[in-house]
């Protein structure tokens, strides 16, 4: 006995994989056809419409579903609070423009134009021996997101509101179940029927150390052990009124930044702040497997201009990886992969004038217990090369990541659970080459993925803005192929660019 039509999910939907046209219009639901359909919102949603507005799919054709009112506001909202505001510079490299799929005129070049100088210029010809690598700055980034979002129509394609799953349609295609806000559809949820689905969700969620979680867990206190990727700006506060110690731990680019803000403000106020630094690894000189790819590091870091090897994104270890599989990639993953920031020249001279003064300690050990000691401190227990000690501080900043398990989203749980995917080698969604989660084809209808989620595929750098075009570029063709968008070749695309250089919409 079926459940009666009251607009929303049924215990028969629930539990069916496969989902036919009767069933669902047996709920209730309000049902919405559109041919692709992706889902996220952020710079990967966008990358990827962007691409197939520009090689011809009309706007009416593709609608966005999302949580957020524009692309680049989850990424803003995160490297404001890992201390990277609009004015300072992230880690990209000047010709991966996620607004312009061409990548010229780079963001050097641009802001060389824009500013009227030639230093931008200078420095990425004399990057990364005698300067170090360029990289724009933030608010650059989204000014210029901002400006194509508006000429590619994204606005019109957005459609707000919460995604529960993705099932597969009998027939072909697939049903993508949106929760929309309060009062704005006639049915408490939403079923958009479409060929074709994209997911590019970017991160399950924050990922605490387990001596972080169990002590919030165990003391209720969210105020002085905090993660990089939470807003902590009461932190700096409270050190510009009171002397304080500080622990940090992790060796990335996030915690590269905490340090350099930590260390502006005691150099900029005259602030008495202490920092102590704890590494799982620590990395005391160049490190790698083989003379020709090794990794410069030392004082605990590993250094490396950007995510990957530069050959990942269209050399030598993209074509690699490509013909990997199972653990053979992930072998390869091990060896070119692991934590690594940027060497740059300022916070360098910062860390040697605390290593000599005494008020920046960097050292190695793995934490076994956090619990609150005397005097409103923290006490971190450490287990290290010469036995265990102990740290006292006021604060515990977190930089370890956002690293979180795939099934801790319901929509990728969902899809493990009931739509037929599977992990890779490095426990993420499989994708084939071109994108496509693998064991999820309906009919004629294909399901992508880009983004952090398919890290551990054949292409490693998908959590860049580079290898979301990559991405996108991959999902194209092959929708191309499949005949539901034009082939973007030389012609359709340098009168894309000309278009885009114009501002001319699409």
């Amino acid at each position: 006995m079926r459940t009666a039509g009251t607009g929303d999910l049924t215990p028969e939907l629930i539990e069916e994989p496969q989902w036919d046209d009767t069933l669902v219009a047996a709920s209730g639901m309000e049902v919405r056809d559109v041919p692709f359909v992706s889902v996220g919102g952020g710079i990967g949603s966008f990358v990827t419409v962007d691409y197939l507005r520009i090689a011809g799919v009309p706007a009416d054709q593709i609608r966005v579903l999302s949580n957020i009112d524009h692309p680049w506001q989850t990424y803003e909202y995160l490297t404001r609070v890992s201390q990277i505001p609009r004015g300072e510079r992230i880690r990209s490299d000047s010709s991966s423009r996620p607004d312009n799929i061409w990548g010229f005129p780079s963001y050097a070049l641009a802001e060389a134009w824009r500013d009227r100088t030639l230093r931008p210029l200078v420095h990425v010809l004399g990057e990364p021996i005698f300067a170090d690598y360029w990289t724009p700055r933030a608010g650059d980034v989204f000014t210029s997101l901002e400006r194509e979002s508006a000429r590619i129509g994204y606005p019109d394609m957005l459609v707000k509101g919460v995604v529960r799953m993705v099932r597969r349609r009998a027939g072909g295609g697939y049903f993508t179940i949106l929760t929309p806000p309060a009062g704005s559809a006639t049915t408490k949820r939403v079923a958009y029927r479409s060929r074709f689905v994209h997911l590019a969700i970017g991160y399950p969620g924050l990922r605490f150390l387990p001596d972080l979680q169990q002590f919030r867990e165990r003391s209720g206190d969210f105020h002085r052990v905090v993660n990089a990727y939470e807003p902590h700006e009461h932190v700096y506060e409270y050190l510009k009124t009171s002397p304080g110690t500080v622990v940090v731990r992790g060796g990335g680019i996030v915690a590269s930044r905490v340090l350099q803000r930590l260390m502006d403000d005691r150099e900029r106020l005259g602030l008495q702040t202490e920092i102590v630094h704890i590494f799982r690894t620590f990395v005391s000189g160049s490190h790698g497997p083989h003379l020709w790819s090794r990794r410069r590091g030392g004082h605990g870091f590993a250094y490396q201009g950007f995510n990957y090897p530069k050959s990942v994104w269209g050399g030598q270890l993209k074509a690699k990886m490509r013909r990997l599989e199972g653990d053979e990639r992930a072998a390869e993953y091990k060896r070119m992969g692991g934590t690594n920031t940027p060497k740059r020249r300022r916070w360098q001279q910062q860390m040697r004038a605390g290593r000599t003064a005494g008020w920046y300690r960097a050292m190695q050990g793995t934490v076994a217990e956090v619990r609150s000691g005397p005097a409103d401190t923290l006490v971190s227990v450490i287990d290290g090369e010469q036995g265990r000690f102990e740290v006292a501080s006021d604060y515990i900043i977190d930089c370890t990541g956002l690293e979180a398990d795939i099934a801790e989203h319901r929509v990728l749980a969902d899809l493990l659970d009931h739509g037929g995917a599977g992990r890779n080698p490095l426990g993420r969604l499989e994708v084939e080459r071109h994108f496509e989660v693998k064991g999820t084809a309906s009919g004629d209808g294909a399901l992508y993925a880009s983004g952090t989620a398919t890290l551990g595929g054949y292409f490693p750098g998908v959590d860049t803005f580079l290898g979301l075009q990559v991405a996108a570029q991959e999902i194209t063709d092959d929708l191309s192929r499949r005949g539901f968008a034009p082939r973007l070749g030389p012609v359709r695309s340098t009168v894309g660019w000309v278009r885009w250089a114009l501002n001319r919409p699409v």
